[in-house]
């Protein structure tokens, strides 16, 4: 056996490590075609940076997933992979060459995508480092990239299909337009958040100098973006206003375009909001494009893809969207139809990757018609092969998005990442669609477009398995996989889509479960970003705390579903608790003979302690075990660290330790077989949570050579279950507990000797405590100790309550009446002090009327806690007071 470190140092334990389970291979599936396969893809991070700590905790549960599995027998396979993410990375690419003084399309096409592959490798090799630090049991053989050329043909293939069917069509919308990254986006990498504006009215003259309304020969019109003005094609009024019937034909002058344009009737308009008139500019709104379509008008683009205006936007042409709006405010109030600005504070969209605020911007685009898709994934849910999302409310999420979901526009005018499969006759205009280019190439040019993102992501599941050949082994044996872990901010982004392209294309839902997670945020809740600077690099936790207490921290740091909030008390917490297990694991191996080997013991002569430690542990194994299976980690973590660090490390090896240094060879034996049993299956049952100290610490125990990554993971032992143990160790340790507690309470250290009596008339508890009298003599150490049911406790003694027994200690023996007397008199004096001083500050008006309510609060609760400390020490002294 080899010997531990005398103190736990993470940096040491966890060095070179990972590449050793490399080296064995130990990663990789077994290979053992009997056993029940269990597969995990790893959601791809995006190659524009490190990975946060959200990464972390998503991983990690993967990991303990995935390892526990493996000892569990399953043929497992973890595949990693990356995500090439288009316009995320293409944005920071040019971030970077603008801070040089260049553009893309300086470079070109080609040299730039050469740039972007460059940035990729440079953080792919990032990201590998941080999944080794983090321990990640992944077969690395298997790594994917959304670019790879398998996975290109996947995508490919998933385009012409959807097209063949009918599913993608290409057409003119309006869509979201990120102006910065110069490409469309989908609804959902649009964020919204409220920014200052205003409503600006302005009149729109009669074009017939006879039309009046309400005596004036203007309409009023109130918009939030002036700027699209020159855009508009016709004012709406619903139908049903009574206010405007009489307008509904007439003819408006567009102020400062001078072009007459109709005043329309459409239901569109809401009546009661604002004037219930309003500017349609089928361009540069969505529904204002619904509107124009059913009354035939105009489609006028008015801005550049950088949302510059054109020269459709006449004299305010080169001009930056706020610019014109600007300058177009100032020339209606200089023509006197600005009739008013009133500010507001309004919900406005920016784009998801660059920050700007979005356009919605009359393009052309290829869309996946989305209904058919939708309804097909909401039917599956129903049925019995149904993807099974833990919490169960995710599922609900999953429905609503599926029910509501818009056509998804997938054309991205960027140039990394999958290029659209579709090209254009120069000559005829015909389009051609297939996985090969036509053969005629010369006289087709390539749509420029690549596809959004979340296209070849929603394949990942399948497409990693070597999809579309059906007869890929990986395919064949691990798909559908088994378990995805996610947070639930992506159920609309990626989940949902890997659900429908799955149910599409290999008519089976992706995944079994679906394991849904919360968001990573700061000690104050709130979501962690650059902008708050509250951001925590996870490498730096490791490099403080280790990648063991991490993993703990965010293994048991919430329930399903549920946000995680980092706390430095809690990483402390989990180092202590790791600590605490390394000072165990040594002291056991110290106390083991070279032939002590961790097999399953046999009943020889187990004192109650044995069989209390051996029924507890049984009981965790079947917990810890059935928790993993609900997705309960938290509560799996609750489990262990109460077995570990109450019964394993403060009661038995502390009463083991009675055995370990007396003179009896047998009982010797027994308990070092006891606890290395013991140590090896709690080992065992942490290594999927905290990998390297487990295995440091097993190592260091006689076992058969192998890593404990693939050794077997604990299972239930029935004979091991003894709840009769359990009961009288609870009472063994009630009565330890309420002796200490007697010896607190007085301030009588335990060096303080002490007659005990123990009352009971329970002839087997009577028994137990007889029986293990060594061990209450050891833990309590009384000088004097009797057990029965009639003994009369002296008059003047302190008194503790457990099941069935009475404990009582006479108070002389445990205090000097005199001078315990003056120390409570000095806390009463105290306290007293304390309950006027709060007293005061309640009882000044002023306090009350201008201090926040929680300090308040706060106040009250300390009289309550001080009043109730001045009562207790009162109660002790008439004590004291009547034995003097």
């Amino acid at each position: 056996m080899k010997s531990l470190s005398p103190k736990y140092n993470a940096a040491e334990v966890e060095k070179d490590r990972y590449d050793k389970w490399l080296a064995q291979g130990v990663f990789m599936p077994s290979g053992d075609k009997q056993a029940a396969p269990y597969a995990i893809v790893l959601p791809p991070p995006n190659v524009t940076g490190k990975l946060h700590l959200g990464h972390a905790w998503d991983t990690t549960l993967q990991d303990m997933l995935i390892r526990q599995k493996r000892m569990q027998g399953f043929d497992t396979l973890w595949i990693p992979g990356m995500d090439h993410a288009g316009i995320a990375t293409q944005a920071k690419v040019e971030a970077r060459l603008r801070e040089q003084g260049i553009t893309r399309y300086d470079l070109g096409r080609e040299k730039f995508v050469d740039k972007v592959w460059a940035w990729k490798d440079d953080y792919a090799a990032t990201i590998h480092q941080q999944w080794a630090k983090l321990g990640l049991s992944m077969d690395y053989s298997r790594e994917r990239f959304t670019l790879d050329q398998g996975l290109s043909d996947a995508v490919k293939k998933v385009f012409v299909a959807l097209y063949k069917r009918g599913l993608i069509y290409r057409g003119e919308y309006i869509i979201n337009w990120d102006p910065q990254a110069r490409t469309a986006l989908s609804d959902i990498e649009v964020i919204h958040q409220d920014d200052k504006g205003a409503f600006y009215h302005v009149k729109y003259p009669f074009a017939d100098s006879e039309d009046t309304f309400n005596g004036k020969h203007y309409i009023e019109i109130a918009t939030t973006r002036p700027e699209t003005m020159m855009g508009d094609t016709a004012v709406a009024v619903n139908p049903d206003d009574d206010r405007y019937k009489n307008l509904v034909g007439k003819k408006v002058i567009l102020p400062l375009a001078n072009r007459e344009i109709p005043i329309i009737a459409d239901q569109y308009v809401d009546i009661n909001f604002g004037t219930g008139m309003v500017k349609i500019t089928p361009a540069h709104d969505p529904n204002d494009f619904l509107v124009g379509n059913r009354h035939h008008l105009e489609r006028i683009n008015t801005m550049n893809e950088d949302a510059s205006m054109n020269e459709k936007a006449g004299k305010y042409a080169g001009m930056d969207r706020f610019d014109a709006r600007k300058a177009m405010v100032a020339d209606l109030d200089e023509q006197g139809l600005l009739l008013k600005v009133v500010p507001i504070v309004h919900s406005v969209g920016h784009s998801e990757r660059t920050g700007v605020q979005v356009e919605a911007r009359l393009s052309t685009q290829w869309f996946v018609k989305m209904k058919p898709l939708a309804e097909a994934a909401i039917k599956n849910q129903a049925g019995d092969d149904a993807v099974n999302f833990v919490p169960e409310r995710f599922e609900h999420t999953f429905i609503q998005w599926m029910e509501n979901v818009h056509d998804w526009v997938i054309s991205r005018q960027l140039w990394w990442g999958h290029q659209i499969p579709a090209w254009y006759n120069e000559q005829t205009g015909e389009v051609y669609v297939n996985e090969e280019a036509p053969k005629d190439i010369e006289n087709w040019e390539q749509d420029p477009d690549v596809l959004d993102t979340w296209f070849s992501s929603a394949l990942w599941p399948f497409s990693t398995m070597g999809w579309p050949d059906i007869d890929a082994l990986d395919y064949k044996r691990y798909f559908p996989i088994s378990t995805l872990v996610t947070g639930y901010d992506i159920i609309p982004f990626w989940v949902s889509r890997m659900i429908f392209q799955s149910l599409e294309f290999t008519g089976k839902r992706p995944f079994k479960h679906a394991f849904i997670h919360g968001l990573m945020r700061d000690e104050e809740g709130r979501k962690m970003s650059k902008s708050l600077g509250n951001g925590i690099d996870p490498m730096d936790v490791i490099d403080k705390y280790g990648a063991d207490a991490l993993r703990w921290f965010l293994s048991t740091g919430s329930t399903a579903g549920q946000d995680v909030r980092f706390n430095y008390d809690k990483m402390d917490a989990a180092w202590n608790f790791i600590n605490k297990i390394w000072n165990a694991s040594r002291f056991v191996i110290m106390n083991l003979d070279e032939n002590t080997k961790p097999v399953v013991p046999v009943a020889n002569q187990w004192d109650l302690t044995d069989k209390w430690i051996l029924s507890r542990l049984n009981d965790t194994v079947k917990h810890v075990t059935e928790m993993f299976d609900k997705f309960d980690f938290g509560e799996a973590g609750r489990a262990l660290y109460n077995f570990i660090w109450n019964d394993f490390c403060d009661w038995y090896i502390e009463m083991s330790k009675e055995v370990l240094t007396g003179d009896d060879v047998a009982a010797k034996a027994n308990k070092q077989d006891v606890l290395a049993y013991v140590l090896d299956q709690t080992l065992r049952l942490l290594q999927p949570t905290i990998p390297f100290v487990t295995e440091a610490i097993w190592q260091a125990m006689p076992h058969d050579g192998q890593s404990l990554v693939t050794a077997a993971y604990p299972v239930d032992h029935p004979e091991f279950d003894n709840p009769t143990a359990e009961d009288e160790m609870t009472s063994l340790i009630g009565l330890i507990k309420a002796v200490r507690n007697i010896r607190a309470t007085a301030n009588a250290p335990m060096s303080t000797p002490i007659d005990l009596q123990i009352k009971t008339s329970d002839t087997q508890l009577r028994s137990v405590f007889e029986n293990n009298r060594d061990y209450i003599e050891r833990f309590v150490h009384p000088k004097s100790l009797e057990i029965g049911a009639d003994l009369i406790a002296p008059k003047l003694a302190m008194t503790g309550v457990i099941t069935g027994a009475e404990v009582s200690v006479p108070l002389a023996e445990l205090v000097d009446l005199h001078d315990e007397a003056k120390r409570l008199n000095k806390g009463i004096d105290k306290y007293t002090a304390e309950v006027n001083r709060v007293k005061k500050k309640i009882g000044n008006k002023k306090f009350l009327d201008n201090a926040p309510e929680s300090v308040v609060q706060e106040a009250y609760t300390k009289l309550k806690n001080y009043s109730a400390q001045v009562a207790k020490l009162k109660q002790r002294l008439v004590q004291i007071s009547a034995a003097k």
